[in-house]
């Protein structure tokens, strides 16, 4: 490792979207931590270093066993996909009441570590007006990680506390600059629709200004592309539909009046993301490419009708109990609906095809549906890698005050 290698510690690694992208932007991963066994079976089987760039074995391990003050004063990133049921569309909305609101950890970790910057990702639930005031304290702690609750109070009272003492007690206090944004990872070249909250923390002696990373691809473009100069259908060698969808007709007619194209590169579609992949076959493995098992009996429901071809993919979700009914699956132009494989889930996660997954068809789409997209972890992690290197160059000091 250089001198200058960023380093990071993640928390619920899961299958490894998060860190194989914080990995591609340059972080060095002192250790990841998960605690589900198949999914650390997942991050053994790559390597455990090879993408991952982690420097220890994976093995399954509880967050809550994990002292954090061996990394203090030496680490540049904490991330954190923090379990997203509590707070998920899909779940049963208990929110912080939830045994599996893992935040309270998180915010050990910050306090303990004192990285120089922190990365959270969840999902879109979190912003629901029913949990509000919990993510107006989960910015608050973010903000002040070592204001820990005082025995016996509730989170509702240390929030209230919290506002009442305002930016903080002492000069010594051990700060963080935090912002929140809603994404859709398919304005960041992911092919698929997956809205979700980047919760984004820089120490408050690094002096370090960020702002989200500017959106690189839009469906403005993809509809160019297909209904403008039809380059998208020429690029899959396929005959262009005559009219665009009733309900985009308006949006396709102000493009064809603009007088340039949208600047932006066009949203990925779930063709762009597999069409180059065989055809899989039904409970038998693809004798040339890991993790493509057709399986039969997929159904669609109303309002769960699967993927069309030529937009971005649904949101893939992980599921309770297996895989979603009427989730994850492709539509074809009949109708008919067939699940994805797990390497077209992979796909449309943006994981590298090398890259294999451990446990049954079911076990494999609950972590892939519970994974960071990879390249919207790339994007994200790479703007905070900028920024490090920034205040880095001007020289100011690793270590915080405790």
């Amino acid at each position: 490792m250089g001198k200058n290698a960023l380093t990071s510690v993640e928390l619920f690694t899961g299958a490894g979207g998060l860190a194989l992208g914080t990995a591609a932007a340059g972080f060095r991963h002192r250790a990841l931590v998960e605690l589900d066994r198949d999914a650390c079976a997942t991050l053994r089987l790559n390597g455990n270093g090879a993408h991952l760039l982690a420097e220890h074995p994976i093995e399954p391990t509880d967050v809550r066993t994990v002292d954090f003050t061996q990394f203090a004063g030496a680490l540049d990133l904490v991330a954190a996909g923090v379990p997203c049921q509590p707070f998920s569309l899909a779940g049963k909305h208990r929110g912080y009441r939830d045994e599996r609101n893992l935040f309270p950890e998180l915010f050990r970790a910050v306090a303990q570590a004192r990285p120089r910057a922190v990365l959270v990702e969840n999902v879109k639930g979190l912003l629901r007006p029913s949990f509000a005031a919990y993510f107006e304290y989960i910015l608050l702690r973010m903000r002040r990680p070592n204001a820990a609750p005082r025995p016996g109070e509730s989170w509702d009272e240390h929030k209230a506390r919290l506002q009442r003492e305002g930016r903080g007690r002492g000069r010594n206090e051990l700060l963080y600059d935090v912002q929140a944004h809603l994404v859709n990872c398919a304005d960041y070249g992911v092919p698929q629709k997956r809205e979700r909250v980047f919760v984004v923390a820089f120490r408050s002696d690094l002096g370090v200004g960020w702002a989200p990373p500017r959106a690189t691809h839009s469906h403005d473009a993809l509809l160019y592309a297909q209904w403008v100069d039809g380059s998208y259908w020429k690029e899959h060698g396929l005959r262009a539909p005559r009219t665009p969808p009733r309900q985009l007709k308006a949006r396709v007619n102000r493009l064809r009046s603009e007088l340039f194209p949208p600047f932006e590169k066009r949203w990925r579609t779930v063709r762009d993301a597999i069409a180059d992949l065989p055809r899989p076959l039904d409970l038998r493995e693809h004798p040339s490419v890991p993790n493509h098992v057709g399986n039969p009996g997929a159904r669609s429901y109303p309002g769960h009708t699967g993927s069309p071809w030529d937009e971005p993919a649904k949101t893939l979700k992980a599921g309770d109990h297996g895989v979603p009914g009427g989730e994850n699956t492709l539509r074809y132009e009949n109708g008919r609906v067939r699940y994805f494989t797990v390497r077209e889930a992979a796909r449309i996660q943006t994981f590298p095809d090398e890259y294999v997954f451990a446990g049954a068809w079911t076990e494999c789409l609950r972590q892939l549906g519970n994974a960071v997209p990879v390249e919207a972890a790339r994007v994200m992690g790479s703007s905070i890698a900028e920024r490090l290197r920034v205040a880095e160059a001007a020289h100011v000091p690793m270590a915080a005050t405790a």
